[in-house]
């Protein structure tokens, strides 16, 4: 015989709710032994990563510096500020703290030890260019002469002709190549740290390098910059099974790229080409297979998920209003320590042990499926912290652990509100199985909208309130999520099945489902069964008498005024009779 639905229900609920978990600890089981960051330790832990007030961190001091050497002004310093903080905390979460000081100076505290992609992420100027390729060759700076000897080429010769013989039309024009800039570009060494194309004129013609140093460049002046940006990110890219970073430009810049696309597409190489520079160096030169009108071009080249990320939010996040100069890099202990976190995990065990203490004492055996409850809800919780600090850099903050606790209080109220309901079923004399299904149909939607407005609070929280507070209002609306989610797929699937069991079934005593205990003495609205009388039987009469008294304690006041006419009609009645 096939079981009951609401008991075929509550299984697939139970296994779905084991199969998230199994998935959950599966992801972040991948980013501990398969995956690795940029310094070749796991991408993920077992343990949830720990906020600058409570572990420390890195402390990173940049020096400003403006193009004419003149004080920066208070508005370049806060746009410059909010660049990096979107940079190395975009999500909010990340519980980086990024100051101004001495009117020059930024602040920058990251929690634990910053990676090299960290402080690349944090100093660099991001000035992208677009730049059109005139020529393109070998980065050797010698030749192999007839002699087979290896010849260094010469620097070129002052009487070397500097200014092009006919006005260049446009960046792709290789009019702009002269004889001095060709002897310039064969002299031209790619290791030598002299050679900074970073600050070269926009207007003119620049040599350069890619950024393995594995070819270089002539490529023509600046066409488009990184402020015709407006979005960017990265990406996997499905033809090529390669990360790349996928840029927006605003309505001018693409107005500008899609006539660059249109000169460049049909031309021979390296004329087909057009480069990508970030700071001075090509992170890309693809070809134009196509005219591209919409202005949503992609950069490819060697990167990883880690790089390409970068990368994108570099350009993003938009180019620093100032050059920067890392003038101190130490590492910082906890604000807080470990000690102010022992003392937040310590207030949410008393706060658990009094959860399950006023369960206990209240529901009776009903108190173990709130614990059980919990206990669920902490272990989805902790293994989505531990996901949630590799994928989008989360780290718990003391004000964190104080959403955790808070929490607490609210998913015993979705307990309460539920179990409540059901007692209420039963008082008006449904079987405890009829009372389960019943009190879950009208428990639910209280539950619903109270745990809405708690994420509602949490979101508005979370956008409008300061860095320090972002952290609490995350956890708070993560755990609430979570809680409704045990409350569908584990409270009330196991409250299905032991609804069934002999022991809450039947209504034991100790059950904390036991109708008489509670008063379920209705025959209708306001109308209650006399205790049953029998002679010497004191027990079951004084039974009979609590159970009346709770039944009465528990009317509503219409039902109260609606039984006070009932007695009055048996009054005058009688009087009559």
């Amino acid at each position: 015989m096939a079981a009951p639905t609401p008991v075929r229900h509550a299984w697939r609920a139970l296994t779905s709710l084991l199969v998230l978990t199994a998935l959950l600890f599966g992801i972040n089981a991948l980013g501990v032994f398969a995956f690795t960051d940029a310094e070749g330790n796991p991408a993920s832990s077992w343990a949830p990563e720990l906020a600058l007030d409570l572990q420390g961190g890195t402390q990173i001091i940049l020096a400003a510096k403006t193009p004419d050497g003149a004080p920066p002004s208070a508005e370049q310093m806060d746009q410059a500020a909010s660049i990096i903080r979107q940079r190395v905390d975009a999500s909010g979460v990340g519980e980086a703290d990024i100051t101004t000081q001495a009117g020059n100076q930024i602040v920058v505290q990251v929690p634990g030890p910053a990676d090299e992609e960290t402080r690349n992420r944090i100093q660099s100027s991001a000035q992208l260019q677009l730049r059109a390729v005139l020529f393109t060759g070998n980065p050797a700076t010698s030749f192999v002469g007839e002699d087979g000897k290896e010849t260094p080429y010469p620097s070129p010769a002052a009487t070397l002709n500097a200014t092009p013989t006919a006005a260049p039309t446009n960046g792709s024009d290789p009019s702009w190549i002269t004889d001095e800039l060709q002897a310039k570009f064969l002299a031209y060494n790619c290791e030598d740290p002299a050679n900074d194309p970073a600050n070269e004129p926009a207007d003119q013609p620049l040599i350069t390098c890619d950024d393995t140093r594995t070819a270089k460049y002539i490529l023509g002046p600046v066409e488009l910059d990184g402020s015709s940006i407006s979005d960017a990110t990265n990406g996997l890219n499905t033809q090529n099974n390669q990360w790349a970073v996928n840029i927006v430009f605003d309505a001018k810049g693409t107005e500008v790229f899609g006539k660059i696309s249109q000169r460049l597409f049909g031309e021979t190489a390296p004329r087909n080409q057009f480069a990508f520079v970030l700071d001075g160096s090509v992170l890309s030169a693809p070809s134009m297979n196509a005219v591209i009108l919409d202005g949503k071009p992609q950069i490819t080249g060697n990167f990883t998920q880690e790089t390409s990320k970068t990368l994108a939010d570099q350009l993003k996040y938009g180019a620093l209003p100032l050059s920067f100069e890392v003038q101190s890099s130490n590492s910082i202990s906890a604000t807080l320590g470990s000690q102010q976190l022992q003392i937040g995990l310590i207030a949410g065990l008393i706060g658990l042990a009094l959860v399950a203490i006023y369960s206990l004492v209240v529901y009776r055996a009903l108190g173990f499926v709130i614990i059980a409850s919990l206990a669920v809800m902490g272990v989805l919780t902790y293994i989505t912290l531990c996901i949630l600090a590799w994928r989008m850099g989360f780290r718990l903050s003391l004000a964190g652990v104080a959403g955790l606790i808070v929490t607490i209080g609210f998913t015993a109220d979705s307990f309460i509100v539920y179990f409540e309901r059901i007692r209420d079923e039963l008082r008006d004399g449904k079987s405890i199985t009829g009372a389960v299904e019943d009190g879950w149909g009208r428990a639910k939607r209280t539950i619903y909208i109270s745990k809405s407005i708690n994420i509602l609070a949490a979101v508005v929280l979370y956008i409008l309130a300061d860095a320090t507070v972002k952290g609490f209002a995350f956890t708070l609306g993560l755990t609430t999520l979570i809680d409704i989610l045990i409350f569908i797929w584990f409270t009330h699937p196991v409250l299905q099945l032991l609804a069934r069991t002999r022991f809450f079934g039947g209504g034991h005593r100790l059950s904390g489902l036991d109708p008489e205990a509670l008063g379920a003495v209705y025959r209708g609205r306001a109308q209650f069964r006399s205790p049953v009388e029998a002679g010497g039987r004191n027990a079951a009469q004084r039974r009979a008498s609590r159970s009346r008294g709770e039944a009465e304690r528990r009317q509503t006041i219409a039902e109260r005024k609606l039984a006070q006419q009932s007695a009055d009609s048996r009054s005058t009645t009688e009087g009559d009779d």
